[in-house]
């Protein structure tokens, strides 16, 4: 044996950080705000993110 552990997966919670900055962008621009709206998602992206490596942190 390679003496690995057998610990349960990681979540990833960067794609969120992505999704947020397209969404946001999206949004942004079809409010005539392009900026306001990728700063935002990015935010929510960074929020849902955080959340997730407490909830993974915490499971272990």
């Amino acid at each position: 044996m390679s003496g690995t552990e057998n610990s349960p997966p990681r979540f990833a919670g960067g794609i969120f950080i992505a999704f947020g900055l397209l969404i946001g962008a999206i949004f942004g621009v079809a409010m005539d705000q392009a900026s306001a709206g990728t700063v935002i998602g990015m935010a929510v992206g960074i929020i849902i993110a955080v959340l997730i490596w407490l909830m993974d942190r915490k499971r272990r």
